[in-house]
């Protein structure tokens, strides 16, 4: 069974019969295989990549490793480039992508601790969502908070599109 907040927002997802795809780095395909068990997952999931590594965000998205260089590839650039990108692959109404640090010896710093992630949102009509935010705990900790803060923020996306 999905997560409370990842089945919130597939309902309001399948109810505006939107499509997702999602580009995930951090999370590793976790956040695909919580929309999976979603109740709707049949008709609103289009699919994932998982880009972990610098070099496959540069060779599936197109970034440069000038981008990847000046902003790392956990943030909030890469990240929205991510989500930007997942057009060439998908035909998705909804592009979402995560990247971030879950444990040490990346890119972090005091400014970007262990913890950091970002995710980026692409909705209808070029509409967007970029969000940072710093969780607590460790890799499986963060990556749970993430996947519930990205149902959270698509909930409330949704919602204010329907009122």
């Amino acid at each position: 069974m999905a997560s409370d907040k990842i089945a919130e927002c597939s309902k309001l997802i399948a109810r505006n019969k939107l499509k997702v795809a999602l580009a995930e780095s951090a999370t590793a395909g976790r956040l695909a295989s919580e929309f999976s068990l979603a109740e709707e997952s049949g008709d609103i999931l289009l699919g994932g990549i998982v880009c972990y590594d610098a070099c496959t965000k540069e060779d599936l998205f197109g970034i440069s490793p000038e981008t990847i260089q000046q902003y790392t590839a956990e943030s909030a650039e890469v990240t929205k480039a991510l989500a930007e990108g997942l057009r060439k692959y998908f035909d998705c109404d909804i592009a979402v992508a995560i990247t971030g640090l879950t444990t040490p010896g990346g890119s972090e710093t005091p400014e970007k601790p262990v913890g950091t992630m970002f995710i980026h949102i692409v909705l209808p009509n070029n509409r967007y969502c970029a969000h940072r935010e710093v969780f607590e705990g460790n890799a499986e900790k963060v990556i749970k908070q993430t996947i519930d803060r990205v149902g959270t923020l698509l909930t409330d996306l949704l919602s204010a599109e329907e009122r």
